[in-house]
């Protein structure tokens, strides 16, 4: 018995699936230049348990950049894992997407408009150029990954035509 018949993937898809993998490449890449700023991670440390010796410090901030490293690594295969499944026509991965990314969408244009209004530095919350750059950046990206996907949405529903199909033979 052969399996289902595999639809060619829509250029909108295939789009929106490389713009999934590149904001959370891109997100990463933002993560660990915050993850590798060791200088400020110390600080940090030392200003929030000002009684740790320095090596408890170290050893503190050691063990985030490997949690951190870990955390990064998962959410980008994640996201990859997620973007082509959805590319193969899974339904529930563009959902997640979805969620997702528009919950990026919010805190992204959250973040923004707390720069822009001045709000973020009246709490005393500094914002990098960088920092903000990806912000935008990745806002972006995931709102269009979102549109792409639901322009293309006759891809979702062949599939499941094809896996009843299927199951029913």
């Amino acid at each position: 018995m052969a399996g289902p018949v595999s639809t060619p993937v829509p250029q909108l898809i295939n789009v929106s699936r490389w713009l999934w993998i590149a904001s959370a490449s891109i997100g990463m890449a933002r993560f660990l230049a915050q993850l590798f700023d060791r200088e400020t991670l110390v600080a940090e440390a030392r200003r929030q348990n000002p009684a740790l010796g320095q090596d408890q410090i170290d050893a503190g901030v050691n063990g985030g950049i490997m949690f951190g490293l870990l955390i990064a690594t998962v959410i980008l295969v994640a996201y990859t894992r997620l973007a082509n499944t959805m590319a193969r026509g899974r339904n529930w991965a563009r959902i997640v997407l979805t969620v997702l990314g528009a919950a990026s969408v919010a805190f992204g244009l959250f973040r923004l408009i707390a720069w822009g209004s001045g709000i973020a530095a009246r709490f005393g919350v500094t914002m990098q150029p960088v920092d903000l750059g990806a912000t935008f950046v990745t806002t972006v990206l995931d709102a269009a990954a979102i549109v792409l996907m639901y322009r293309a949405s006759t891809h979702f529903r062949k599939r499941v035509t094809v896996d009843r199909d299927f199951l029913r033979s």
